[in-house]
């Protein structure tokens, strides 16, 4: 393995216990009956203890939106053609998507980054950390060498560290890569054992006929591939995608930063399945922005042992249902930050 990423998966610590503890006996003394303000209250608990301060902040925001392409799509498994990919980080640039919309709602610092897309953009909003022009067909071969896999993993911790070097106290993770469903799906049927049948979904609106198709094609990449999983690294070299490799990457730097990370769906969260079988600390680091129609992103959460914040029917990716689940870490930490305890306010406690 190579050395830095060797040395940011082991520099991950378990969240602090102590300030876990601190802030559950302070939530007790705020002007409501314990408990009652819920998983908001978990919420501020875990805050706590993966910032290591008494008074966390999540304020600002940055969110990094991944892309790139995917061999897989040879084989007819999306609705969309592979140009798709670069047109849309052109909308995110733009401004025009709906991670661009969230993102000025919350108040949220976005970059794009290119770790794969087939095509080229030049644009100076664009950063370019380009592997290669998309994955190789892993129905064929391994989606990606070892180095590949790797210097994509680092583009993502890289990425990380930029954002969280200007300053950002939580970061959301998105992608963006036609036939990054594919993939998903791939991973997440081998790191949990489950059949492949339980994790494809629709993906971006194909028909019944091209679900079972995409099935088979899965099944049938798993069978010559033969991935460990038991080696996460393995099963994301042979089944992954650049912008998969890139989000795991970015969730272990921010853990390593003690920062919280919100998942998006289905495609960021086989990337963090990814990142907490290198290293278990990882999973008190995420939270699940929501929920996806994706059948297999409800697997993979259960996995990681991520409850959703939200569910709203969503589909879309691009860190869409991470950040509108951001305003509930903000709650939370303003719970801890502004309300007075009954001694403050002179209410008299229980």
């Amino acid at each position: 393995m190579n050395k830095q990423l060797q040395e940011i998966i082991q520099s991950v610590k378990p969240v602090s216990k102590e300030r876990i503890t601190e802030t559950a006996h302070y939530l007790d003394t705020l002007t409501k009956p314990p408990g009652s303000l819920g998983r908001l209250e978990e919420i501020a608990k875990q805050l706590a203890g993966i910032t290591d301060q008494g008074v966390p902040q999540v304020s600002p925001p940055g969110i990094l939106v991944f892309a790139g392409d995917h061999g897989i799509v040879e084989e007819g498994v999306s609705a969309f053609p592979q140009e798709v990919t670069v047109q849309m980080i052109r909308n995110f640039l733009d401004g025009g998507a709906a991670i661009n919309v969230f993102a000025r709602q919350i108040g949220a610092s976005l970059q794009v980054v290119d770790v794969g897309a087939a095509g080229e953009i030049d644009d100076d909003r664009l950063v370019t950390k380009k592997i290669a022009a998309g994955t190789a067909n892993f129905l064929k071969t391994d989606a990606m060498t070892e180095a590949q896999m790797e210097a994509a993993i680092l583009a993502g911790a890289e990425s990380a560290n930029t954002m969280i070097a200007r300053g950002i106290k939580c970061l959301i993770v998105g992608e963006m890569g036609i036939g990054n469903t594919t993939a998903a799906s791939a991973l997440v049927a081998v790191l949990t054992g489950c059949s492949v049948e339980q994790t494809v979904g629709h993906g971006t609106g194909i028909s019944a006929e091209k679900k079972l198709h995409k099935s088979r094609i899965i099944e049938e990449a798993i069978r010559l591939r033969d991935p460990n999983p038991d080696n996460p690294l393995n099963v994301l070299k042979k089944l992954g995608g650049y912008e998969i490799a890139a989000i795991s990457g970015a969730i272990l730097a921010a853990a390593q930063a003690g920062i919280p990370v919100i998942m998006d769906g289905f495609i960021c969260t086989s990337g963090a399945m990814a990142a907490v079988r290198l290293n278990p600390y990882i999973k008190d680091y995420l939270f699940a922005g929501h929920v996806s129609q994706e059948p297999g992103h409800k697997m993979a959460l259960e996995d990681i042992g991520a409850a959703p914040l939200l569910d709203l029917g969503l589909k879309l990716g691009e860190g869409t249902g991470a950040a509108l689940a951001f305003p509930v870490l903000e709650a939370a930490a303003r719970m801890r930050s502004e309300m007075a305890t009954f001694d403050e306010a002179s209410v008299t406690n229980k």
